[in-house]
């Protein structure tokens, strides 16, 4: 009688394989210090919740401005309707109305100006802070490595 003796697994078809010696010489990296890392991975969060605020916020005066402008257009144009229903002579409306889109569309060019400076102000905040948090996390993570 033929008694079997074959091996199951790795070593079946590597005799010589000794798994803890293979993990033994792997030279792996150290693990990093979680603390620090959660630490930084908080003031990432917290950087990004700043940024999304100042960017609410600006949208927030925005809008506000937006409507305001809104308003006064509505105002003024309730004045020019009032004005040109009086009696006036066909030059004198005609030249009237020259002035009208003139200062209509001088507004219209400073509103539009303005609101794009808040919206370039707010955009330029909110980067700022990520700029910054995103120079003190390279830094951070340069400590991190020096220490191994």
């Amino acid at each position: 009688m033929v008694e079997k003796t074959e091996k199951t697994g790795p070593q079946s078809f590597i005799p010589d394989f000794d798994m803890k010696k293979l993990l033994g010489d792997m030279k792996l990296p150290a693990m990093p210090d979680v603390e620090a890392v959660l630490a930084a991975h908080k003031r990432n969060l917290e950087a990004l919740t700043e940024a999304n605020r100042v960017a609410l916020e600006g949208a927030q005066a925005v809008a506000r401005r937006h409507m305001e402008i809104l308003q006064e257009t509505m105002s003024g144009l309730t004045e020019t309707l009032k004005d040109f229903s009086t009696n006036q002579t066909p030059s004198s409306r005609a030249a009237k109305q020259a002035e009208l889109l003139r200062k209509a569309y001088e507004n219209a060019v400073a509103n539009t100006k303005e609101l794009g400076d808040l919206i370039q102000k707010s955009n330029a905040e909110a980067m700022s802070k990520l700029n910054t948090r995103f120079s003190e996390a390279m830094t951070e993570m340069k400590g991190l490595l020096d220490k191994k």
